[in-house]
């Protein structure tokens, strides 16, 4: 493990090497979060995706250190080291896993049928066998979504359009990741009915000069960027490319627009976290995973970024920005 990967697991995650966690233990009862992730963790450890869930359940009376030990591990983006690290949790008796996507909720899944599982991310969590259904999801598994139906891609495919009514081909920004597929599908109906060419570009490897190079090449006029912490986590390099080959883009979060992007439509990247961070409480409070039901968001907001718009030499429908629910100047 690198010393980077150490600084964040010990400063951010309340491990048990932190002064005072001994004490705390004899205490008050220390609860053993893990939170289960592919790809490498963000380079800043004030980055939203290492600290929104610890703050969401710090806000509850979680505190590392005190009553909790946060574990959050990222597997580098290995498959094989995202199951060991599922095992390693389970090993490590977790009170609850949190497994952020496809591939971390089915390794957390395959580790254990008896330590609660929240799932969390951008999935249909029936159609992958993580639960038997949305309303009482049995076993030891619930989870929280992002969408309510779908991945929102479609929708976001037709807001970007109206942004870009002139644009013939739009290009899809995707992760190299199977379970992308879902996404994948919705946006090909959209631009089916939009009358669009997808145009889609495969990121390996965080190569992302050569996604643009690509996207460039292929003539695209705007971008959609899928929903994937990947996306998230690079976001910023994401938006830097998008502005050199002036492209208007659409993301996946407020906190991407708020860095640059032009606009995204999304429920709050806050709120999920906090209601991931409610189903631990109620977990460890004594509920049982398998009787939550499945969250789905039920509020969605449209952020667009008028200083970007401006840079690129867009005037935005007037019904677009009345219909925005924030517009950053």
């Amino acid at each position: 493990m690198n010393q980077r990967r150490r600084y964040l697991q010990a400063a951010v995650c309340g491990l048990h090497t932190l002064p005072g966690f001994a004490g705390a233990q004899t205490a008050q009862r220390v609860y053993r979060v893990g939170v289960l992730r592919l790809g490498e963790a963000p380079e800043s450890p004030s980055d939203v995706q290492v600290q929104g869930i610890p703050n969401a359940l710090r806000n509850l009376g979680y505190v590392s250190g005190r009553n909790l030990w946060l574990d959050q591990r990222w597997s580098g983006g290995d498959r094989d080291h995202l199951a060991a690290i599922a095992r390693e949790m389970v090993g490590a008796r977790m009170d609850v896993i949190v497994a952020v996507g496809t591939l971390a909720a089915q390794a957390a899944k395959s580790a254990t049928s008896t330590i609660p599982i929240i799932v969390y991310g951008n999935f249909d969590p029936v159609a992958i066998g993580l639960v038997s259904n949305l309303a009482r999801p049995g076993a030891n598994v619930t989870g929280v979504l992002i969408a309510p139906d779908g991945t929102l891609a479609g929708k976001r495919l037709e807001l970007l359009k109206l942004v870009v009514p002139q644009a013939r081909r739009i290009a899809l920004l995707m992760p190299d990741e199977p379970s992308f597929r879902y996404q994948l599908q919705e946006m090909r109906d959209a631009a089916a009915v939009l009358a669009v060419e997808l145009i889609v570009v495969d990121v390996r490897a965080a190569d992302y000069g050569s996604a643009f190079t690509t996207i460039a090449a292929a003539r695209a006029s705007a971008l959609v960027v899928g929903s994937h912490q990947f996306f998230v986590r690079d976001r910023k390099h994401i938006i830097e490319l998008a502005a050199k080959h002036r492209l208007p883009a659409m993301y996946e979060w407020r906190e991407q627009v708020i860095d640059g992007g032009l606009m995204t439509y999304s429920t709050s990247l806050a709120g999920r976290h906090e209601q991931v961070a409610s189903y631990v409480d109620r977990i460890l409070k004594g509920s049982a995973p398998g009787d939550l039901p499945v969250d789905r968001p039920t509020k969605f907001e449209l952020v667009i970024n008028l200083k970007t718009a401006r840079a690129l030499g867009l005037t935005l429908p007037q019904t677009l920005l009345l219909r925005a629910d924030e517009v950053i100047q």
